[in-house]
């Protein structure tokens, strides 16, 4: 499998892995283009509650590593799941609560990537 087709893959079972849990706002920002950007691509979305933002990080690891046999590099914010961040190298998906995420306006920060805002499933 290509860099590529895997980088899909890995986004294609995250998007899925959210959506599982009712995560709502999902965006994908191709970052690639972007000089000195930290990955390639974030993929953002919310939750209501902090058991619903664990409930997501917890569905993205689990469904990542079961379908892909990957696991993140790294994993923070999961004490208070306010923002959790979870870190596949080229692949970052940030999970915030709503409140967090209007706060730090994430879209604007990133606004130089090409954004892709994936339609709810429910």
């Amino acid at each position: 499998m290509s860099k590529t087709a895997e980088k899909q893959a890995l986004l294609d079972k995250i998007v899925d892995a959210i959506q599982d849990v009712k995560g709502e706002d999902i965006m994908i920002f191709d970052l690639s283009k972007i000089e000195n950007s930290v990955a390639e691509t974030f993929v953002i979305c919310s939750g209501n509650s902090n058991t619903q933002v664990a409930a997501i990080a917890g569905s993205v690891e689990k469904k990542v590593r079961n379908e892909l046999k990957e696991r993140p590099w790294h994993v923070e914010g999961t004490e208070n799941a306010m923002w959790v961040l979870v870190d596949y190298v080229s692949v970052v998906v940030h999970i915030f609560q709503k409140q967090i995420r209007e706060y730090y306006d994430i879209e604007e920060l990133w606004g130089d990537a090409v954004i892709t805002k994936i339609e709810n499933e429910f």
